[in-house]
């Protein structure tokens, strides 16, 4: 799940990046005066690091926890 999750991340952040080099006509396009394309784009990127984070988290919590106190048990059982 890490490994899927930061490639995830790592094609958003490299997604924008590329955006902001490449696409400046359209990440400079205005929606509104003063709110550009980019600006939207570049909200949603760190959006989508804290929805990433909190699925991880959440996963790690259900999953890699009840494996570490399981792990800790058959410890101590010894």
């Amino acid at each position: 799940v890490a490994i899927a999750l930061s490639a995830l991340m790592v094609v958003i952040y490299f997604g924008f990046v590329l955006l902001v080099a490449f696409g400046k006509p359209f990440m400079g396009t205005l929606i509104v005066p003063g709110l550009s394309i980019g600006i939207v784009i570049g909200a949603l990127v760190l959006l989508a690091t804290w929805i990433t984070t909190l699925f991880y988290v959440r996963w790690a919590n259900r999953h890699v926890d009840a494996a570490v106190v399981r792990l800790g048990a058959e410890r101590d059982a010894r």
